[in-house]
């Protein structure tokens, strides 16, 4: 029996541990140089060299780009359901409410009407999500924003690289997060990077994110423990060396299996999107669960599922949302399968991905 193609793979090599061990030797393990050497290459290679601060990790930095803008409690935030929980979390971690919009069935991402409906006189902000690596649509969000007056940030947790129009995600909100947990398009291990849409939201990040200090015990807020280290640092330095090669790698395996997948609804693309696909995410309108299972256990083909409850019927989150009805995001929950597409696939796995597809869609799972 072939091994299991994994749903997504990290790729940490000699080059990362290297320079660990070169952090280890330094003695300088906590928040250095290499942390402000990071924070300024990520800053060049993504988001035409926005100010950005290194935290802890993604959901860090949504939580406090929220603070660092003035979110808190009486306010709303309007973000996707469809989407991991760290979205709405991080917007009822402050104290506001968090209103969930629907989704285009599309892109998967906001629905620019859904937004709108959704605005009150307590809206503060529209927090989009790039799902999958593909953008939400920043044009339109952003006149609509402009038209009410309300602020936009950006959840770019899986979308590194990704561009409208020639213009990079990261570039449009007041402030935008992306993750480097370990399987999104590059990591550090663990942690997240805040690009600042202004020296003095960068300024309240950089305070948030270490005790409301800047200098040593002259605490000027009250703040939190959110820093990354530098062994951290270190790895995703060598990272951004390696992941635009990645992405092109991401980018060929899609367009493998958008020639040559059929029997499902394979992912589309918004004219004038870079997509870096994060994840390639089909639709089985029949049994999704049972499309998953056959995939595993009768081919070895792993894939995800992504997200199969949303945000506003959580436990943790219905709360905000009672009788609220997302059409196309309940619809999506049901019907998504993400595909292996990291850049660890041989051309035999992708083959074998091919084939276990086709014989699950034409078995009816």
């Amino acid at each position: 029996m072939p091994d299991l193609i994994p749903a997504a793979k990290p790729l940490i090599g000699d080059d990362e541990r290297a320079a660990v061990d070169r952090v280890l030797r330094s003695g300088m393990i906590a928040q250095g140089p290499e942390v402000a050497a990071f924070e300024r290459e990520f800053a060049d290679h993504f988001v035409d060299g926005r100010e950005t601060v290194a935290v802890n990790s993604g959901t860090s930095g949504l939580h406090l780009g929220l603070l660092a803008c003035g979110i808190g409690p009486g306010d709303e935030v309007i973000v996707p359901s469809f989407t991991f929980a760290a979205t709405g979390n991080s917007v009822a971690l402050t104290g506001a409410t968090p209103v969930f919009a629907d989704i285009d069935p599309v892109t998967y991402t906001l629905d620019v009407a859904s937004v709108e409906a959704a605005i009150t006189p307590k809206t503060r902000a529209i927090m989009p999500v790039h799902l999958y690596g593909h953008p939400a649509d920043m044009v339109a969000l952003s006149a609509l924003a402009e038209r009410h007056g309300i602020a936009l940030f950006e959840d770019a947790a899986q979308a590194h690289g990704a561009k409208i129009d020639g213009r990079p995600v990261g570039t449009f909100g007041s402030f935008t997060m992306f993750s480097l947990y370990p399987t999104k398009n590059m990591t550090s291990g663990e942690g997240g990077m805040v690009t600042a849409g202004s020296p003095e939201i960068a300024r309240m990040l950089r305070l948030l994110r270490n005790q409301g200090m800047e200098r040593q015990y002259e605490n000027e807020i009250v703040g939190f423990n959110a820093r990354m280290t530098d062994l951290h640092a270190a790895i995703g330095r060598v990272q951004l060396t390696k992941v635009d090669a990645w992405t092109s790698r991401r980018r060929q395996n899609a367009a493998f299996l958008d020639s040559h997948l059929s029997g499902v609804t394979t992912p589309a693309v918004a004219e004038g999107v870079h997509h870096v696909y994060h994840q390639y995410t089909i639709r089985v309108r029949d049994d999704r669960d049972g499309f998953v299972r056959a995939l595993r256990e009768e081919h070895q083909v792993g894939s995800g599922v992504y997200y199969p409850i949303p945000n506003h019927r959580l436990p943790s989150l219905a709360r905000f949302a009672p009788g609220l009805d997302l059409p196309q995001t309940e619809i999506a929950a049901r019907e998504v399968v993400s595909l292996p597409v990291h850049p660890s696939l041989s051309d035999d796995d992708l083959g074998r991905i091919v084939a276990a597809v086709t014989a699950v869609a034409g078995a009816g799972a």
